[in-house]
């Protein structure tokens, strides 16, 4: 059941747009923790208030890239299309960031892992949820 669900992930007809949101997620992961990095280590603040002003910075970059490419098919065209779009997309990624902030905690704290790599651990994590909720609400 599982192999096919996956199959289905990596061939299926969805396989092209969860490409390119990884892809756009990638990117975005990238600028995010730059943003974190520069909020924590050079302007001093607490790694967990650094990841969630990060995270809302890219939140908006993200959603431009997916509106313009991942969901090309189904875009929020127009200015109330597209500001609705970004309200529900900020909604999903709003309920998301606890789910990331909750994992960050857990690997710095309790795994001591690095703060940066636990940032690209949680946001990985919370990926597929992200996903999910996006392709079914922002853009379904």
């Amino acid at each position: 059941m599982f192999q096919a669900y996956f199959r289905g992930l990596c061939d299926g007809p969805i396989a092209p747009r969860l490409r390119r949101f990884v892809a756009v997620g990638t990117i975005a992961a990238g600028v995010q923790l730059v943003l974190l990095w520069t909020f924590v280590d050079k302007a001093g603040l607490n790694y967990l208030f650094g990841a969630f002003v990060a995270i809302e910075i890219t939140i908006s970059f993200q959603y431009v890239l997916n509106n313009a490419w991942t969901f090309r098919g189904s875009r929020n065209d127009g200015r109330r299309e597209f500001f609705t779009g970004l309200f529900k997309t900020n909604v999903v990624r709003g309920t998301a960031i606890p789910i990331q902030l909750g994992i960050l905690f857990a690997l710095v704290n309790w795994g001591d892992m690095l703060y940066l790599l636990g940032n690209a651990v949680a946001i990985a994590i919370s990926g597929l949820y992200r996903y999910v909720l996006d392709s079914r609400w922002t853009w379904g």
